[in-house]
């Protein structure tokens, strides 16, 4: 009887499992000590059709043989050192005859290459014309490592079949575990790719989400195929300010989403349908199974519950779903219970709109119902798409953030870029302060128009770094510290001259506020339909510790006993641990 099973590593349980899942069955090889792991725990598995070469360049050559005769994707597997290159023949072969081959080359951690060490030797970069992909599956220790492989194991295996198909590279790392213990493989999320000319799977009508990235402007026809669908399927449209989504059931989800003390039922979904690009908005949605609908057919798992990847047109998926059959009556009941909850938080920020601070999330409030209907929106990153993204605006405005990049420099660029496109539209660029000094100077080019309006919300440093989301804040970092992290007191120190002077000397028209009722008395000359004679650019002086208590407040608008209870735990443990305290039971908790 056996004693040995598979390998307690666990990068190779995980290969293993998807090499089952997709259908890679046939094995060729090659003697070592490196792929013991790999090899020992294939051979105790019957699933795998296994065969030995002790010379690698003939072992590749077998599987280029193998392959193109069953059709079926063939696997390699090798030790360390100089073996794999003795694959590179073979998978030249196997490159340009498109034939599926998986080569697995085991090595120690790639942290020891180029150290004198024996054995390691650099796989990080292959031959143009010798595989179509290369990854590297780590040994794992953390669940993000587990993460990283499982991915990454299955689009090197899609990749076999990719666009006509190719050989492929896997990197497999090892610490030689010598424990064979494991008698059953890990469940694994196997991901599946469709093209236009597959059968696309069965999607169930009820509690369906499209989380909409950034996107460009959509056509009418694809608005209203999504509409129709959403009827068809129970859905809803989960938008920031980038989406452009413009038909009958978006959400600016992040007010729901984001509630710290209430959690909303609508946030449970069966299915989150993700498309779009770059995103600047974390998903409010909570789902267990994510399609990715792309041309490029890429693995993009943004959410970590990646299922199916649908390699084509939007406008095609839509339709291809709006001519299945379905057993449901058309409904929107999903889209209200989503409709209902934002209406309900939104009018609840209204009325505490004396309570909120001077700050981006209140002059987002009050101002993007003011936006004049066909303008153009751009936005600075972070804190600024973020305030934003909590209000909808007006259903003919469409906006944009350099969110690919997703750094600072060039916001201004951009918006001066698009405004001349159109000269007869307006354009509105929302930028912070570390942004618009970045790229000041181009201001002073001589194709701005009299279309651009910019509001600059300077608080003399990069707020994001003081708000309670992120990391510099939660790590409790000395102000001292901050200081050099969030660039406070850079360019004039939220100078009231440094602004105007160099605006109005560029024939811009300058406004200014330091308050609500400045702000006020500014806006609607901001905001105005008119085109008037020159640019305009107001200046808006906020405080951080007013900017981060406009958030606290926007993110508690709804209490629930739960979230309630939960908060209450938080500051208990504060209170009796500290700061320090909380971030070690944290980490303790989390090995």
């Amino acid at each position: 009887m056996s004693t040995t099973y598979y390998s307690a590593e666990q990068n190779v349980q995980i290969l293993i499992a998807l090499m089952k899942a997709h259908g890679v069955r046939k094995i060729v090889v090659s003697p070592g000590t490196t792929n013991v792991c790999f090899v020992a725990s294939v051979h105790h598995d019957p699933y795998f059709e296994i065969y030995s070469s002790a010379d690698e360049r003939s072992a590749a050559y077998i599987a280029c043989g193998l392959a193109a005769e069953t059709g079926e994707p063939v696997a390699l597997s090798c030790t360390q050192a100089t073996a794999s290159r003795n694959y590179l023949s073979a998978l030249t072969e196997a490159y340009y005859r498109k034939l599926p081959i998986l080569a697995i080359t085991s090595t120690k951690p790639i942290e020891e290459i180029g150290h004198g060490l024996q054995q390691i030797i650099d796989r990080s970069v292959q031959p143009k014309d010798t595989v179509r992909l290369s990854v590297y599956l780590p040994v794992i220790h953390t669940e993000k490592e587990r993460w990283a492989c499982e991915i990454n194991a299955n689009k090197a295996i899609l990749e076999l079949r990719h666009h006509g198909g190719g050989p492929v590279h896997i990197n497999l790392g090892t610490e030689y575990t010598n424990d064979f213990t494991v008698k059953e493989l890990p469940a694994v999320r196997k991901i599946e790719r469709f093209t236009w000319k597959d059968e696309l799977p069965e999607l169930v009508p009820g509690r369906v989400g499209i989380f909409v990235a950034s996107h460009l402007e959509w056509s009418k026809e694809l608005t209203e195929t999504v509409d129709a669908f959403c009827e068809k399927y129970n859905a809803v449209v989960h938008c920031d300010q980038t989406s452009n989504y413009r038909g009958k059931y978006g959400i600016m989800h992040k007010l729901v989403g984001l509630q710290q003390l209430y959690d909303a039922p609508c946030k449970i979904h069966s299915t989150l349908i993700h498309i779009g690009d770059m995103s600047g908005s974390s998903v409010a949605a909570k789902s267990n199974e994510v399609w990715r609908v792309s041309e490029d057919g890429d693995l993009r798992d943004s959410f970590k519950k990646l299922r199916y990847v649908f390699e084509m047109d939007e406008l095609s998926f839509f339709k291809r779903y709006l001519t299945k059959k379905v057993e449901t009556k058309p409904s929107t009941s999903f889209y209200n219970e989503w409709r209902t909850e934002y209406d309900s938080l939104y009018k609840i920020a209204l009325e505490r709109n004396d309570e909120v601070p001077f700050s981006n999330p209140w002059i987002a409030m009050n101002t993007l119902p003011r936006i004049p209907e066909e303008s153009i929106i751009h936005f600075g990153i972070y804190n600024t798409l973020r305030s934003w993204s909590f209000f909808e605006p007006p259903k003919s405005v469409l906006g944009y953030a350099n969110v690919g990049g997703f750094g600072i420099d060039g916001n201004v660029s951009s918006l001066i870029g698009a405004s001349l496109a159109h000269p007869e539209k307006l354009y509105f660029g929302i930028v912070g302060d570390l942004s618009f000094f970045y790229d000041m100077n181009s201001l002073g080019n001589r194709h701005v128009g009299k279309n651009l309006r910019i509001m600059l919300v300077n608080n003399g440093r990069g707020t994001e770094f003081t708000i309670k989301d992120n990391f510099t804040y939660k790590a409790g970092i000395e102000p001292g510290a901050v200081d050099y992290i969030s660039a406070w007191g850079h360019y004039g120190k939220k100078s009231r001259q440094l602004v105007k002077h160099y605006a109005e000397d560029l024939g811009f028209t300058y406004l200014s506020a330091s308050n609500k009722e400045e702000y006020l008395k500014c806006i609607e000359q901001f905001v105005s339909p008119e085109m008037g004679d020159a640019p305009i650019l107001f200046e808006v002086f906020t405080d951080s510790s007013d900017e981060r208590e406009a958030l606290n407040i926007i993110y508690n608008l709804k209490k629930s006993p739960l979230g309630t209870a939960k908060n209450m735990a938080k500051d208990m443990a504060k209170d009796v641990l500290g700061d320090k305290g909380v971030r070690l039971v944290k980490k303790i908790l989390n090995k």
